[in-house]
């Protein structure tokens, strides 16, 4: 049987264009296509609609009432809408979905798009909002997002080529996706946090990692790379985290540009997976091009790390904050599923002895907070995290937890 493509828009404002995408999958002849309605109103005497507006909104409401409340009428959409998915998604009915339209069906699509269907199946935006900051529609997925140049409002030349274009892509991932191989390894793997400033620890305890055994996932902790290790760490994928990179957390603390979120550092525990935790490039907070640095923040310390990120120092306060999050976060880790293991010479390979952003007073505050507050083993090193040493030692005692673990 072909796989089949889930079209989705508001019938009631881009028929046509839906109508062209539907069309033109089904005429690759590699997939099958059916149109969802997300729209505010039926519209009339269209019989190409598969799924229209009240089966959608039948997902999550038993009596349905049309509100004159734009911003209700989109939340309630993208809750039947996401339930819808992740039905059609679990068995089997749909092997890729495209959405089309503005802000309104962008925020309603990509949202059902993150919350319901897996990293790795296919999923595709053509939107009028592409070519603008779109963090906020991926976020830590793998949407596919396609500007549509022109408004998806009635059909044109240019906007014909841009959805046949769109509708192929799809198409093709979809068919794809059917002889696509799993995501999961054949070997039991685990997740890794990397930074540029602390790649060479990253890179020598994943080489110790794969002749353990073991399959390694490198994530950069850029705030999205954060979410998606989370995410996948919740989804199963993993047997254990390396966690040298935890960055991020200084960038939720303090406003940088790299946050990922209030819940980083809690998906190992929750999943009650052994995992190895260190305090990588907590010594930094990230901002964009130097002109973009938040006022409040002038007089700090700052390294400019290239022409679009400047790096702040994190100060004695904030590294003893960090320092007693990080332990919240940890409390509810079994002793023996967590190791915290800490470089007493520096978080990263500018924050060791000669280089700008050395400073033992604000690093000792957050060792401070971390030894006397931690309920698991701490362990100490008398070298900086980009120490071959320290990076041997953090891929040792995650092994040494894996195998405790299997027994």
């Amino acid at each position: 049987m072909l796989p089949t493509v889930a079209v989705i828009g508001t019938c009631d404002t881009k028929l046509e264009a839906l109508l062209f995408l539907k069309r033109t999958v089904q005429s690759t002849a590699a997939c099958n296509a059916i149109l969802i309605d997300i729209g505010s109103y039926h519209p009339s005497g269209v019989r190409d609609i598969d799924i229209p507006r009240l089966d959608v909104l039948r997902e999550c409401v038993t009596t349905v009432h049309d509100t004159s409340s734009r911003k209700e009428a989109l939340e309630t959409m993208t809750i039947a809408l996401t339930q819808l998915l992740a039905r059609l998604h679990s068995t089997q009915s749909i092997a890729g979905v495209i959405g089309a339209g503005g802000s309104g069906n962008t925020s309603v699509c990509t949202k059902a798009f993150r919350d319901a269907l897996p990293i790795g199946f296919p999923k595709l935006m053509v939107s009028t909002m592409a070519s603008g900051n779109i963090a906020h529609y991926v976020g830590e997925t793998d949407i596919t997002m396609m500007y549509s140049v022109v408004d998806v409002a009635g059909m044109n030349p240019i906007l014909e080529v841009i959805l046949g274009n769109a509708a192929h892509a799809i198409s093709g991932m979809a068919k794809h996706s059917l002889t696509r191989v799993d995501l999961k390894s054949s070997r039991p793997t685990i997740a890794v946090s990397m930074f540029g400033l602390t790649t060479p620890c990253v890179q020598i305890a994943t080489q110790k990692l794969e002749e353990l055994g073991y399959a390694v996932i490198t994530f950069h902790a850029t705030g999205a790379g954060g979410l998606a290790m989370e995410r996948l760490v919740r989804e199963g994928h993993f047997i254990g985290v390396l966690d040298i990179t935890t960055t991020e957390l200084a960038d939720e603390l303090v406003g940088g540009v790299l946050t990922a979120g209030t819940h980083r550092l809690e998906a190992a525990t929750s999943c009650g997976i052994p995992q190895v935790v260190s305090v990588g490039a907590l010594d930094m907070v990230n901002f964009g091009p130097a002109d973009t640095i938040p006022k409040q923040f002038q007089g700090r310390q700052f390294h400019y790390h290239n022409s679009s990120v400047t790096l702040m120092r994190t100060s004695r306060e904030e590294c003893s904050k960090l320092g007693h999050i990080m332990v919240e976060k940890l409390k509810g880790a079994p002793a023996n599923k967590a190791r915290v293991i800490l470089p007493l010479r520096g978080f990263s390979d500018i924050d060791k002895d000669g280089e700008p952003f050395r400073d033992a007073e604000a690093d000792g505050a957050l060792l401070d907070a971390l030894k006397s507050g931690l309920s698991c083993p701490v362990e100490e090193l008398d070298v900086d995290i980009n120490d071959p040493s320290f990076a041997l030692r953090a891929a040792q005692v995650l092994h040494e937890l894996l195998q405790a673990d299997r027994q």
